[in-house]
C-alpha cells in the first residue's frame, strides 16, 4: 500500500489542483525523482493523476478521504451508532466481515479505499481503484436465516431511495441485485450469509457503488457502467453518501425480520426496469427466455416461458439479462 511518503503526496494532491514537481519535492523532503515514483504508485493504485509540463501534477478529480467522525456525525440522531472499520486496502470487504465477530444487536459497518479482491455477484470482479468508489459492507445477525428471504431487493429499494435523496434521477432496479441508470450498472449488491449458533445467521449486506471511474481502470468492466459524475456532473460527497446509504440500510436491518420483503416491494415494482419485459436466463447448463411478470413476497422472480409455463427464480447461480427487440441485450 502507501509509503508514509505517498500519503503525504496525496494529502497535498487531494485538492485537485496542480502542484509542481520542485514544490511537492521541496515540501516532501526528498527528490524529484523520487515524487515521481510515488505518483506512478498512486497511479497503479487507479488514481488518475495528470501530469502537464510547467504546471506539474493535479488529480483529475479531488480526493476526500473516508472518515469515522464525518460518517458517524451525519447519521440520523435516533440510530444506535454500529461499529464502524475503515481500512485503506483490504481483499474484499465482504470476506473481511464474513470472518469477523459480531456483537449482539451491534450493526457492524466496514469500509475500504480500495479492494485488491472485490466480488460481485456470480464472483465477478469488482473493480476497485482506489479513493474513487465506495465499497461498504454491512453485517447484522438474523434469528433465523429463512426470514431474510428477498433482502436483496429491499436493499436495493433503500440504495434507490438514498441516492433520491443526493440528487440522483431514473434509477431502475434489475433483479435481483443491480442499480442501474439508462440500462448501465451504477452500484451493484452481494449479500452473503453464514449459520450460527441455535439457528441464528449472520447476513453481510455488501455494496459498490461508482462515483467516479478513471477511464484508466474502467475498461477492465465487462458490462454496460455507469457512475455518479456522469448522471450528476459532478463527484458526490463520499462521507455523505455513505452516511446517506446507512440512515437507510441500518433501518431495514433492524426491521427486515418484523416486515420481511412486503413493506418494499411497492417501491421495487415502481422503480424495477424488468417486469413485462423478455429475459434470457442462464440456470446451470440450461438457457431458456422468457417474460418476466412479478415477483413473490419472498423475492422470487416469476417468469413465463415461451411455451407458456411459469417458472419462479431464486437469485442463487442464476444469470439474466433483458432482451432488446429479440436479440440485443442490456443490464
Amino acid at each position: 500500500m502507501l509509503s508514509p511518503t505517498g500519503e503525504s503526496l496525496l494529502n497535498r494532491l487531494a485538492d485537485g489542483r496542480f502542484h509542481s514537481g520542485e514544490r511537492l519535492a521541496h515540501d516532501l523532503g526528498v527528490s524529484r525523482s523520487a515524487v515521481w515514483k510515488q505518483i506512478r504508485a498512486l497511479q497503479d493504485l487507479g488514481l488518475e493523476i495528470q501530469a502537464v509540463s510547467g504546471r506539474g501534477y493535479r488529480l483529475a478529480q479531488p480526493f476526500e478521504r473516508l472518515d469515522e467522525a464525518a460518517i458517524l456525525g451525519a447519521l440520523d440522531p435516533g440510530l444506535p451508532r454500529p461499529r464502524l472499520e475503515i481500512h485503506a486496502c483490504l481483499p474484499s470487504t465482504n470476506s473481511y466481515l464474513m470472518s469477523a465477530p459480531l456483537e449482539e444487536g451491534q450493526a457492524r459497518v466496514c469500509l475500504a479505499e480500495t479492494q485488491t479482491a472485490g466480488r460481485g455477484r456470480l464472483g465477478r470482479r469488482w473493480v476497485s481503484p482506489f479513493g474513487c468508489n465506495i465499497y461498504l459492507s454491512l453485517a447484522w445477525r438474523f434469528t433465523d436465516a429463512a426470514l431474510t428471504a428477498g433482502l436483496s431487493l429491499a436493499v436495493g429499494v433503500a440504495v434507490v431511495r438514498a441516492l433520491d435523496g443526493l440528487g440522483f434521477s431514473g434509477l431502475a432496479l434489475k433483479w435481483p441485485n443491480d442499480v442501474l441508470w439508462r440500462g448501465r450498472k451504477l452500484a451493484g449488491v452481494l449479500i452473503e450469509a453464514v449459520g450460527e449458533y441455535q439457528g441464528e445467521c449472520k447476513v453481510v449486506v455488501g455494496l459498490g457503488l461508482n462515483l467516479w471511474l478513471p477511464p484508466r481502470v474502467a475498461g477492465a468492466i465487462d458490462q454496460p457502467w455507469v457512475d455518479a459524475y456522469t448522471i450528476l456532473g459532478r463527484m458526490p460527497p463520499r462521507n455523505r453518501t455513505v452516511a446517506s446509504l446507512l440512515n437507510r440500510l441500518l433501518p431495514l436491518l433492524g426491521d427486515y425480520e418484523n416486515g420481511g420483503l412486503t413493506p418494499w416491494l411497492g417501491d421495487w415494482r415502481r422503480w424495477n426496469c424488468i417486469l413485462g419485459r423478455a429475459v434470457t436466463v442462464w440456470q446451470g447448463r440450461e438457457r431458456f427466455e422468457a417474460t418476466a411478470v412479478d415477483v413473490t413476497e419472498e423475492g422470487l422472480l416469476r417468469l413465463v416461458d415461451r411455451q407458456g409455463r411459469e417458472r419462479l427464480l431464486a437469485a442463487g447461480d442464476v444469470r439474466l439479462r433483458l432482451r432488446e427487440d429479440g436479440d440485443g441485450t442490456v443490464g
